[in-house]
């Protein structure tokens, strides 16, 4: 018995890094889970059902179950077919987990198109098509009388709520996912679900050439093991969430915290006139001096 017990979850992305321990850590509290991945490399090239399957047969030797599913989440029909793989085989769906990503980091000057619509197109559309078809599915059953206990858990980054030069691209796709995980909450809480996003900070193949230092010795606490980020995304897709709905959380290590978002600072009125632009010369600058700084990936 866990919290968990009894939900049919889908996790993204699951065949390696943080996907894959949040597969064995839902595994671990009694859901049955979906484990997508399309097996590709960390710039979204090649594929695989290995890693989706290996994730599979490591939660049933702990006496879990799971079945593998290598469709493309960034294809709408593929998202659809994936939703409908959880409901076949265990006859409903409780919780989607949108973990898949790709990096294609460049300077803004360098990037390619190709390398903006990749990123964009995995990450984004990635979240939206998975998270439309489970929706659908959602406001179904509580159309026709049942109850519905549906959780999103998406995944966003520091990169996308405070900017991280070189990441244009992934950046831009985090913060649409961030602000998509709000408009989910207020669309879809009349159904019963509660839409949430995780920004995590872990040691994954996407991270390991951004200077994030080395694994520590066997034994040690490792703040950027990727399992630490798990139990919060378990938690937020679980029996426990009852109303939790429509935040974006920051996890790393042994931090949680609440990211605050944008807010409305300082602010200057002109007496109900239409502003000049001369006028503005020193306003603005004003204005900037009395706000708080942006935060940053640091701080």
């Amino acid at each position: 018995m866990g919290i968990c017990d009894g939900r049919v979850v889908i996790v993204t992305g699951a065949g390696r890094g943080i996907g894959r321990e949040h597969a064995l850590a839902f595994a671990a509290e009694g859901a049955k889970v979906v484990v997508n991945d399309l097996g590709g490399d960390m710039h979204g090239e090649g594929g695989s059902l290995s890693p989706a399957m290996e994730v599979v047969e490591e939660i049933k030797a702990m006496g879990g179950e799971a079945v593998a599913d290598g469709e493309n989440v960034a294809d709408f029909a593929g998202a659809g077919r994936m939703v409908q793989r959880a409901i076949d085989t265990f006859g409903r769906l409780d919780t989607l987990v949108n973990n898949a990503g790709i990096l294609r980091d460049r300077m803004l000057t360098n990037m390619e198109e190709s390398e903006w619509d990749a990123v964009i197109n995995v990450h984004l559309k990635g979240t939206f098509a998975p998270t439309r078809h489970a929706a659908a599915y959602w406001r179904e059953q509580s159309k026709a009388g049942k109850p519905v206990q549906g959780r999103i858990v998406n995944t966003s980054s520091p990169s996308g709520l405070f900017g991280n030069a070189g990441q244009t691209n992934y950046g831009a796709a985090k913060a649409g996912i961030a602000a998509f995980t709000i408009i989910c909450g207020l669309e879809l809480s009349r159904y019963g679900v509660c839409a949430n996003a995780i920004a995590p900070v872990a040691r994954t193949r996407m991270t390991e050439n951004l200077g994030m230092g080395e694994k520590p010795p066997p034994g040690s606490w490792d703040p950027l093991d990727p399992a630490n980020i798990s139990p919060v995304v378990v938690w937020l897709g679980s029996n426990e969430n009852t109303d939790v709905n429509g935040r974006v959380f920051l996890v790393d290590g042994d931090r949680v915290s609440v990211a605050e978002g944008w807010r409305r600072g300082p602010t200057a009125r002109n007496d109900h006139q239409r502003w000049e632009p001369a006028q503005l010369t020193k306003v603005v600058p004003d204005l900037v001096a009395q706000a708080q700084p942006n935060s940053t990936m640091l701080s």
